[in-house]
C-alpha cells in the first residue's frame, strides 16, 4: 500500500541551484512550479498522501527533498549534506519528520551523506562514495542501521548514486554501468531512464525525456506513468530527487 510521500515546491531561486556535472541552463521557475504540480499529482494519482514541506524561497535547491532524509523501516535518518549550501534544508525537512511521528536521528560531522546516494533494494542498501557523501558518512549510516546490509558504491561522474542506478520493482537495478560499479545492471536507452521511483506493485514514475526507456519497461509488463521534470533536469535532478516516500 502506498504511503507517505514528502515534497517541496521550487522557489523563485531555483534558477541558483547547484550543477556540477552540467553545463548551466537558465530555469523557468513558473515553468518549474507547474511542474512540480504535475509531479505531485502523479504520486496522488498513485494513492500516496502528500505532505508539503515548509516552503525554503531562500534554498535553490530546496525542492531536491530526497538528499535531507533516508527513511528505512520507519527511521529516518537526516543527513548531512556534503554541499554546505544545503545543509540549511534539513531543518525544516526534520520539523515535518517529527510532525509525522516518525523517529529521527541525524548524521554527524565529519560525516557527510546526500539522500541521492542511498537505493534501499530489499535488505541491501547502497550508497554511492561521491563528491557529497564521504566514507564517515556511509560508516555512520552503516552504524544506524543495524539490519541492513550496507553496500559502498564507487561512482564516476555523477553527482549521487541514484543519477546513475535505481531498482525495479522486482529489485532488478536499472543503470548505466560506466557509472557505477555494480554488476549485471539493465542499461536503459536514455540516460533519465536509470531514474525510476516504485510507487506501489508493478507501478512506477518516470522522467517523459526516456520514452524508449519507457516502452522498454513496459514490455516487462510495468505500469509506468511518465512525468516533464525538464526545468529540474537542467539542474542534475531526477524524478528520486523530488519527494520521500514512507511506507
Amino acid at each position: 500500500m502506498p504511503g507517505i510521500a514528502l515534497v517541496r515546491k521550487p522557489g523563485p531561486r531555483i534558477s541558483e541551484g547547484l550543477v556540477t556535472h552540467v553545463k548551466r541552463e537558465p530555469v523557468d521557475h513558473e515553468r518549474a512550479l507547474d511542474q512540480h504540480g504535475r509531479y505531485v499529482a502523479a504520486l496522488e494519482g498513485a494513492g500516496w498522501q502528500v505532505h508539503h514541506v515548509e516552503a525554503a524561497d531562500d534554498l535553490p535547491d530546496g525542492p531536491f527533498v530526497e538528499d535531507m532524509v533516508v527513511v528505512c523501516d520507519r527511521l529516518a535518518v537526516l543527513t548531512r549534506p556534503g554541499a554546505i549550501e544545503r545543509r540549511p534544508e534539513v531543518d525544516t525537512v526534520a520539523a515535518l519528520v517529527r510532525e509525522l511521528g516518525v523517529k529521527s536521528v541525524r548524521i554527524a560531522r565529519p560525516g557527510t551523506l546526500d539522500g541521492g546516494d542511498v537505493l534501499q533494494v530489499g535488505r541491501t542498501v547502497y550508497v554511492g562514495r561521491s563528491g557529497r557523501t564521504n566514507d564517515e558518512g556511509i560508516t555512520q549510516l552503516t552504524a544506524l542501521l543495524p539490519e541492513r546490509q550496507v553496500v559502498p558504491v564507487d561512482l564516476n561522474g555523477v553527482l549521487h548514486l541514484k543519477s546513475a542506478v535505481t531498482a525495479l520493482p522486482d529489485g532488478t537495478l536499472i543503470g548505466d554501468p560506466g557509472r557505477a560499479d555494480l554488476p549485471g545492471l539493465l542499461v536503459p536507452a536514455e540516460e533519465s531512464g536509470a531514474h525510476v521511483v516504485l510507487l506501489g506493485g508493478d507501478h512506477v514514475l518516470m522522467a517523459a525525456s526516456a520514452p524508449r526507456t519507457c516502452a522498454m519497461l513496459q514490455e516487462r509488463g510495468l505500469d509506468v506513468t511518465l512525468v516533464d521534470i525538464s526545468e529540474f533536469e537542467k539542474l542534475e535532478g531526477c524524478v528520486t530527487c523530488l519527494s520521500v516516500l514512507i511506507m
